[in-house]
């Protein structure tokens, strides 16, 4: 007897075991995607938790979920769904944004993010089968992995060819990824620390051109005949770059190599059509600046749940600029680290070295780049320094490093640097 009473009561306690679940959650409005994240907090067949950070409440009858979320304006939405495993789908109940007093119905389904791994940080080895030319929310991610976690991957060359010289996708810097951070969402900042590139072949292509943006009249009269592909070898042995048929004066010409991503992304938020490989913004993006390298780091603000993160444009080298369209494209092995702030969201994309804090700014023209570039270094002197506006023009007035990042896209690039030495004096307002 008390043998089935000890039973009785371990049944039960499981039963009303308090159990926490993570959902991506993807409503239908009106034929466009808009993502969420879903934490749900079950205790028996009563639910709590958070849509979208927004609280949550109601009740689970077996594989029925019947939930209303409060948003910050005190609108209600009604939910019902079924849930079948790791799925879910159903009906969302929400106001109608141009009627206040109709009401309008989407459906919604989503995916259970899977449980965090028990135990320290992981490493992971992800093998790409398939590449994007899109920096798009809408894409499957490849892989899901938590903040601390290591993913060791490959990317492959601008043109689309890996390791091996074969063509695996569409030119116009292709991308491995997204990864899925779990538990970064909106209005949270991702850490990304480059922890190794390592060139895996032995050439790189590139191009004897000069972009138009830094073509005066006569040097565009003569720069007519530019643009033919140029290959170097890569002596990943010395870490040297030299033209594998250079002309008499050449011949004695090689550089260090000095391998960096040229493609680093989230994904863009709702209301922005996925965005070409090719193109920037606060997103990151195609930003081909020459220290997102190994030992960095980038920060890069967060607009879809798990950021959905991208990497690709692997450079062997590249000059200030990329005045010469192409820099030395190349495949690489790739890995990082990742980490969420949450809570903390950053205006521009961010680049941190041992030495340097940068932010950069990417637009249309150099004007409004540097602008950008201005407005990201003075955010980060306020946030993390405590400063005023006045405190920080005083020290951008005296440190300030303005660089041309990338002059051969669509958009162009300026990073504003200062040295930390600089910063040595002043007291960090967290870390």
């Amino acid at each position: 007897m008390l043998r089935l009473i000890l039973g009785c009561m371990l049944l039960s306690s499981v039963a009303h075991a308090k159990t926490h679940e993570s959902w991506l959650v993807v409503t239908d409005l009106w034929g466009n995607a808009s993502y969420q994240s879903l934490e749900l907090d079950i205790d028996g067949k009563n639910i709590a938790g958070t849509l979208d950070g927004d609280p949550i409440e109601g009740t689970r009858n077996g594989n029925t979920l019947r939930f209303n979320a409060k948003d910050n304006h005190a609108s209600v939405y009604h939910c019902v769904a079924t849930i079948a495993a790791a799925s879910m789908s159903g009906t969302a109940d929400v106001p109608d944004t141009n009627h206040a007093d109709r009401r309008v119905t989407h459906a919604f389904r989503a995916r259970r993010i899977a449980d965090r791994p028990p135990g320290p940080p992981r490493t992971i080895t992800f093998v790409p089968t398939d590449y994007s030319n899109e920096f798009s929310p809408h894409r499957a991610p490849v892989l899901t992995v938590w903040p601390g976690d290591t993913i060791r991957t490959t990317t492959i060359d601008s043109g689309g060819v890996d390791e091996r010289g074969v063509t695996r996708a569409l030119f116009g810097n292709p991308q491995t990824g997204p990864f899925y951070i779990a538990g970064a969402n909106p209005g949270d900042t991702l850490v990304v620390h480059i922890k190794r590139l390592h060139l895996n072949r032995d050439y790189a292509d590139s191009l004897d051109a000069l972009v138009p943006r830094v073509l005066g009249p006569r040097l565009a009269a003569d720069a007519r005949d530019l643009g033919k592909p140029v290959r170097w070898t890569l002596d990943r042995e010395r870490g040297i770059a030299r033209p594998e048929l250079p002309t008499d004066r050449l011949k004695a010409f090689e550089v260090p190599v000095h391998p960096m991503l040229g493609g680093l992304a989230v994904a863009p938020g709702f209301g922005s059509a996925p965005i070409s490989t090719g193109d920037t913004g606060r997103f990151g993006g195609n930003m081909d600046f020459n220290e997102v390298v190994e030992g960095n780091t980038v920060y890069l603000p967060v607009f879809q749940p798990g950021a959905l993160l991208y990497v690709g444009d692997a450079h062997a080298l590249q000059g200030d600029g990329e005045t010469s369209q192409y820099a030395l494209e190349t495949s690489m092995d790739v890995e990082l680290i990742v980490d969420v702030v949450h809570g903390r969201s950053i205006a521009m994309p961010r680049v941190e070295s041992k030495t340097e804090i940068m932010a950069l700014g990417q637009s249309g023209s150099l004007d409004d780049a540097a602008r950008a570039a201005t407005a990201g270094i003075a955010e980060w002197l306020q946030q993390d320094y405590g400063l005023t506006l006045s405190e920080t023009a005083q020290v951008l007035g005296s440190s300030a490093r303005y660089v041309v990042v990338n002059l051969a896209g669509r958009s162009v690039g300026v990073a504003a640097k200062i040295d930390k030495a600089r910063l040595a004096a002043l007291r960090p307002t967290h870390d």
